[in-house]
């Protein structure tokens, strides 16, 4: 029998926390510049650096260093999003029951052993087809499910951190501000300006931590979720094959993992809609 190769995941921009970005400085630059201000006016490159400076030293100093190198690497989760949807994997899921039925479930050790970017599937299948306990079965898979979600969960609460500090940091830049501010008290046009200079650092910390930081944290503990759905999926449907569940009883049991409109779709032909996106990349599952 021919090798069966699961697809290989495929990524695409996320376009959503682009246009954010660009909504949230231009609305802000915009405001500024119509109550009369300029770029200038905010581009202080000392308070970027007491800002910038300050809140790198304090997560270095709070965060173990491999976790701020997993939490960088997780980045890319903020502008890309897999492009294969959950039906797909469903899909490759009824493929194997279908073949399971009538050859057996040893029939798949090679289909399982070609598995490509999808590990934890891969090790799910392997241990159905050597014949693991269903209850050992569930229970190692829901360690690794629960130890991806912890691991993503520590690497957003890195940059939530930095998101608590930034503030305080620029309240501390506008405090050195106004202290250089003080020196010159007998120039008042000096004073002025020294003080909406000084309070530019403000500005830095509370934008980098409410437009950057905080949202990135965000955003890396929604797709850890849709992450640890899709593994919930797949050890679901990896327990039915080795049940050797009929697979129309197993498609009708892992609907549930749908969205609404994507169950929509493919419960007005739900053979159809399987055998549509069998050929669809599959969203890679675990820690990047």
């Amino acid at each position: 029998m021919a090798s069966e190769r699961t697809p290989t995941a495929r990524r695409r921009i996320d376009f959503a926390t682009l246009l954010g970005l660009v909504v949230a400085a231009g609305g802000i630059i915009g405001g500024l510049v119509l109550e009369g201000g300029r770029l200038t006016d905010i581009a202080q490159y000392t308070a970027a650096l007491i800002v910038g400076a300050g809140t790198a030293g304090a997560v270095m100093v709070t965060t173990p260093s491999a976790l701020i190198g997993a939490a960088l690497r997780r980045l890319k989760d903020v502008v890309w999003e897999a492009s294969a949807t959950r039906g797909a994997l469903i899909a490759q899921l009824l493929q194997f029951a279908r073949q399971a039925r009538r050859s057996g479930i040893v029939s798949l050790e090679e289909q399982a052993g070609a598995i490509e970017g999808n590990p934890f599937l891969k090790k799910a299948l392997m241990l159905a087809v050597d014949g693991t306990d269903l209850q050992d079965l569930r229970r190692i898979m829901e360690l690794e499910i629960e130890a991806a979600s912890r691991r993503g969960e520590a690497e957003a609460k890195v940059f939530e951190t930095a998101g608590g500090y930034a503030p305080t940091i620029g309240i501390i830049g506008a405090v050195l501000g106004l202290i250089q501010v003080m020196k010159h008290l007998e120039d008042i046009e000096r004073v002025g300006h020294g003080i909406a200079v000084a309070f530019v650092a403000t500005v830095y910390g509370v934008a980098l931590a409410n437009l950057v930081l905080l949202p990135a944290g965000a955003k890396i503990k929604a797709r850890v979720e849709l992450v640890v759905e899709d593994m919930e999926l797949i050890l679901e449907g990896v327990i039915g094959i080795a049940e050797g569940m009929n697979p129309q009883l197993l498609e009708t049991k892992l609907g549930a993992f749908l969205d609404e409109p994507e169950a929509a779709v493919n419960s007005d032909n739900p053979r159809a809609a399987a055998r549509s996106t069998e050929n669809v990349p599959l969203p890679q599952q675990g820690p990047s």
